[in-house]
């Protein structure tokens, strides 16, 4: 494991529901020092309630400076202008981070340095700091969200690329894709927090959240974000040819619900606590994953698929790589037909044995077993590029 070191994370917000760069920096602070930034400038706003509330939700915690949380890491909330595509905006981006790096990191003792990435487009940053390792950890292509500037993510991220010294990406297709640019590239997939949501396998131990105690027949649940990659109208068309089954959708909405909020056996909880999870997986008989076949899903490695797994659920889902390495215990479909088949399946497959089954296929692969192997990694990779190197490698017009 990686001991002694200031680690600098530039992220999403720590605030967020926890996703792998939560697991991985939550135990990486154990034995080192942290600094996660919360850094909001990929994407360009758009004129919503969702964003204004966001916008104002960000400045709160900018103003409030930086926060000890109870990981034990320090958690910098930078107020930085979202427009990617300036050039100005992006020189003014990157003296805030710098300076409140700077500043959280002399309050830190002396110590090595690294710089874990969990976002491509900030590579101006590396050039500003004497780092022991700087490390892309990759789990999306970026470039297939909405909202982000497909080119300009791409030229960003090869400059992230060209500056790093070891590059984890989570799915077989990343994996591919970025080792064709990167020779120190690993492939190291999800993990997940196995004793956390073990318990839902078993009848009875956890207790049903009160909403779901009315909901009858076969309950199939999704847990998640639910945005414009979930195939909302796949899901609408199967409530409405099994009006018996629940369909129940437990997360956040960052797009239209369409006709999903109208139907009477379809449930919209919104967000509930992580602690809270393991007890809807519980309450469900099927985990779903209902993507769309995007640029964006076809890179995607769901954490949800481990946690179903691990809580013992059969898991329907979109045809994704990822997924199909753990058949027969999950069910693939795309369109209405193959989903409901699949469906069916899936609920004919619900006994003790194969819940223990599907169990067995993640209870060895915990965040600790991936954040130890990663750590192997990290260490035994000698540093590609002095700073200076770094900074030479940076494209013209990048970082300068």
């Amino acid at each position: 494991m990686i001991e002694n070191r200031n680690i600098v994370c530039i992220a999403s917000s720590w605030f967020d529901h926890p996703t792998s760069k939560h697991h991985v920096m939550r135990i990486l602070a154990e034995p080192n020092r942290v600094i996660w930034v919360n850094y909001h400038a990929s994407r360009r706003p758009n004129l919503s309630i969702r964003d204004f509330r966001l916008a104002l939700r960000r400045l709160r915690r900018s103003c409030a400076g930086p926060q000890r949380v109870p990981a034990g890491l320090t958690v910098l909330s930078p107020l930085l202008p979202p427009f990617p595509q300036s050039r100005l905006a992006r020189a003014y981006n990157t003296r805030v981070l710098v300076r409140q790096i700077g500043e959280a990191l002399a309050a830190l003792p002396a110590a090595r340095r690294q710089l874990w990435l969990f976002t491509p487009d900030v590579p101006e940053l590396i050039r500003h700091f004497e780092f022991e390792r700087v490390v892309y950890y990759c789990v999306d292509d970026f470039a297939g969200f909405s909202g982000y500037d497909p080119s300009a993510v791409e030229k960003l991220e090869a400059a992230t690329l060209a500056a790093s010294d070891v590059v984890i990406a989570t799915s077989t297709r990343l994996y591919q894709s970025l080792r064709a640019v990167h020779s120190n590239t690993h492939l190291i997939p999800h993990g997940v927090d196995f004793e956390h949501f073990a318990p839902a396998a078993e009848p009875g131990r956890l207790e049903i959240p009160p909403e779901m105690r009315h909901v009858t027949g076969p309950v199939l649940g999704y847990v998640g974000l639910i945005s414009d990659y979930v195939d909302l109208h796949l899901l609408a068309q199967a409530a409405r040819a099994r009006p018996k089954w629940s369909f129940v959708l437990v997360g956040n909405a960052n797009c239209p619900l369409g006709a999903l909020s109208a139907l009477p056996n379809v449930h919209l909880l919104g967000g509930r606590p992580y602690a809270d999870l393991p007890r809807y997986c519980a309450a469900f008989d099927v985990g779903l994953i209902p993507f769309r076949m995007n640029r964006l899903v076809r890179a995607v490695n769901p954490i949800k698929l481990h946690e179903y797994l691990a809580a013992g659920l059969p898991v329907v889902s979109a045809p994704l790589e990822a997924v199909l390495e753990y058949a027969p215990a999950v069910y693939p479909a795309q369109n209405l037909e193959q989903f409901l088949a699949a469906c069916e399946l899936a609920l004919r497959e619900n006994d003790e044995a194969a819940r223990r089954a599907r169990q067995n296929l993640v209870r060895a692969e915990s965040w600790h077993c991936r954040v130890e192997e990663i750590s192997e990694i990290v260490s035994a990779a000698a540093a590609r590029q002095t700073r200076e190197d770094r900074v030479s490698a940076l494209p013209l017009g990048v970082g300068r």
